[in-house]
């Protein structure tokens, strides 16, 4: 059951367009996506996924009553990525831009993800609160701001005040670009949507083929750092969604969320970015090193996450709420 929605998400067009980007620079070939084209896609993908998530909380009929777990939501986005940093630079020495955008990863979200543990939970039979779509898009952008300020805080702090250098993080061009987004598209709704539907929705996953090859490219091509990729970093990549899964189970029981609730909170928390967070990472930390965070993301944390996860958290969730 798990495992027919886990091979459909691994053998999806997005995923194979990342192996055939890996494999091409593997073997050396002249294969390239020119750079301009590379950064007009990263803001694309921003502004695509800021409106997209504006789209879903203004469809999601959300009422105050919901206040207190989107604000938990975005605390948890927020916050997540603060321990996964301090592990991957004290604890595993990676340098700081790498360390930070690999934490933003795991403080954001994988919509493929979640969609796997939406299925799981249908075919359980199982339903959940209607607000988590909100949630979703809430949880996206938080841990982004946590990255780029872990990444540049280190760099600037000697020389600039604190208040400009929280200013330079929250009025970064990515950060921008996903929340202007997102408020154009909760203002606009489904009207909104309708207007620049060809665009931004019919023609989102193309572009995120496109994208996903060059990060495959660049990932193989970066042949050294990608063998920097050993045992503690895969263990983290491994431990570090059942951490964050935990931070979820205690959110979600004290939200009085349902057993589907409960489950898919833990699986948001526990998932890590491979879209959103890595076109983010790409334009506001470009010194950040790819092949670890999107081989973490990716090739560790998200299969793990779809086989075993969803079915874990699950079972915990039940324990935990006695159902």
């Amino acid at each position: 059951m798990i495992l027919d929605v886990a091979a459909t998400n691994l053998l999806s067009p997005l995923i194979l367009c990342f192996v055939l980007g890996l494999i091409a620079g593997a073997v050396k070939s002249d294969l390239e996506v020119p750079a301009p084209i590379a950064k007009g896609l990263s803001l694309y993908l921003m502004l695509a996924i800021g409106l997209k998530g504006g789209w879903s909380l203004a469809g999601s009929g959300v009422g105050w009553a919901a206040a207190p777990a989107l604000l938990a939501a975005a605390g948890l986005s927020l916050l997540l990525p603060l321990p996964a940093y301090a592990f991957l630079r004290y604890g595993l020495g990676q340098d700081r831009p790498t360390a930070a955008a690999v934490a933003a990863h795991y403080g954001s979200i994988s919509i493929v993800t979640f969609a796997s543990a939406q299925a799981f939970l249908t075919q359980q039979g199982i339903g959940h609160e209607g607000y988590i779509v909100a949630m979703v898009a809430i949880m996206e952008t938080p841990a982004i701001v946590t990255g780029i300020y872990l990444a540049q805080r280190g760099t600037t702090e000697t020389n600039r005040h604190r208040g400009d250098l929280m200013r330079e993080v929250l009025f970064n061009g990515s950060v921008m670009l996903l929340i202007g987004g997102l408020l154009i598209g909760w203002l606009t709704g489904g009207r909104g949507e309708a207007e620049v539907k060809p665009f931004f929705v019919d023609l989102f996953k193309g572009a995120l083929c496109l994208f996903l090859l060059d990060i495959g490219l660049t990932v193989a091509r970066r042949g050294a750092a990608l063998r920097q990729l050993k045992a503690g970093l895969i263990a983290f990549g491994l431990m570090m969604p059942p951490v964050a899964a935990a931070a979820g189970l205690g959110t979600g029981l004290l939200l009085g969320l349902s057993l589907g609730g409960v489950t898919l909170l833990m699986l948001l928390c526990a998932s890590a970015s491979y879209i959103a967070v890595p076109a983010a990472m790409r334009l506001a930390v470009p010194k950040a090193d790819p092949a670890i965070y999107m081989t973490l993301s990716l090739a560790v944390t998200f299969p793990f996450n779809i086989t075993l996860g969803v079915p874990l958290y699950f079972a915990v969730a039940r324990w935990a709420l006695g159902a």
